[in-house]
């Protein structure tokens, strides 16, 4: 006689992921989609924690104490599939006193968010948002000598803050174009990496930020991340000086950035993430040498797939009975 197959765990997902994602998980498990795609409130979202056994949120979700305490009052929420690589969106704390186990997906977006990153760097100096918006106005005259002036990248200094997968992708980069590449790190790479990056560690932040032209934000969001450029910082770089964000946007202080820029303490920035998104500072719309995307590192058909690979492996594995690949938080009850 065959064995009985295990029950299906009962997974939540709060919002719309690539359709193929969807199918697999429809395949493999009770799974609740949000096709509508409307961004779960709290209430919402405590209440899908206390019907499910797996919840799957994205960094849209504000999954706090209010949420994990419903978890815990309903019993049955044993796993927090991330699909995301960052998780400063969920309270770690809570979780664990939930006694809820936390994924993500690491890995599978280097490529894609260190293109964008090199894509900033590109933009902003070479001003092309402002060429792009000046074609669609119509207002474009014609080539001219010294119509679009901007600056060139090479020969310039690179400031890498965070040098993990993103950062180590981003340095690469960078050298094929020319730049010379500095890194701020909690810790030095070995000695081998750093001589294949030929990149230069600076154990003091704000004696890097004084001394490079370009500055790229590639470290997660964390308490000790928060704010990390604030006003202060701002008036130690070089007025020629770019910043790019491609991170979280909280580890930037938005509005001594919009000062920043109006004073011009800073050249300007390129930022694909914002403080209280999708909310962006007025003051960053009308400034000049201001590149804005809407939060797109990720967003590539391969990423979003590979990213919703690495959710149903994590459940996969957890729903077996064995450590999932991706842990964040570990919690076995």
């Amino acid at each position: 006689m065959a064995p009985a197959s295990r029950p299906r765990p009962k997974v939540i997902v709060t919002r719309r992921l690539p359709q193929p994602v969807e199918t697999r998980m429809a395949e493999l498990f009770d799974v609740e989609l949000n096709l509508d795609d409307t961004p779960m409130n709290q209430a919402a979202l405590a209440d899908a924690a206390a019907r499910c056994e797996v919840l799957v949120p994205t960094v849209t979700d504000e999954i706090d104490a209010e949420v994990l305490n419903a978890a815990a009052a309903g019993g049955r929420l044993k796993l927090m599939a991330n699909f995301g690589v960052g998780v400063d969106h969920i309270d770690l704390a809570a979780a664990r006193a939930a006694r809820v186990a936390v994924t993500n997906t690491p890995g599978v977006l280097t490529d894609d968010t260190a293109d964008l990153v090199m894509a900033l760097i590109l933009s902003v100096p070479r001003r092309l948002g402002a060429g792009e918006k000046l074609v669609r106005a119509g207002q474009w005259q014609g080539w001219a000598p010294t119509g679009m002036l901007g600056h060139r990248i090479t020969g310039k200094r690179l400031g890498i803050i965070g040098m993990g997968r993103i950062g180590r992708a981003v340095a690469t980069r960078a050298r094929a174009f020319g730049l010379t590449v500095h890194y701020h790190n909690r810790h030095r790479l070995r000695a081998e990496v750093e001589g294949e990056l030929e990149a230069t560690w600076w154990e003091n932040l704000d004696a890097m930020l004084a001394r490079v032209d370009f500055i790229t934000i590639n470290c997660p969001h964390t308490p000790e991340t928060h704010h990390l450029i604030d006003a202060r910082r701002f008036k130690l770089m070089q007025r020629q000086a770019y910043i790019i964000n491609a991170a979280r946007g909280e580890i930037i202080d938005e509005a001594a950035l919009c000062e920043a820029l109006e004073k011009g303490e800073i050249a300007g920035a390129g930022l694909d993430v914002f403080e209280r998104e999708p909310e962006v500072d007025a003051r960053l719309l009308e400034l000049p040498g201001v590149v804005l995307l809407p939060h797109m590192g990720s967003a590539t058909f391969e990423g979003r797939q590979a990213m919703g690979e690495k959710v149903i492996a994590n459940i996969r594995v957890w729903a077996d009975g064995h450590r999932p690949p991706d842990l964040v938080l570990e919690e076995w009850v």
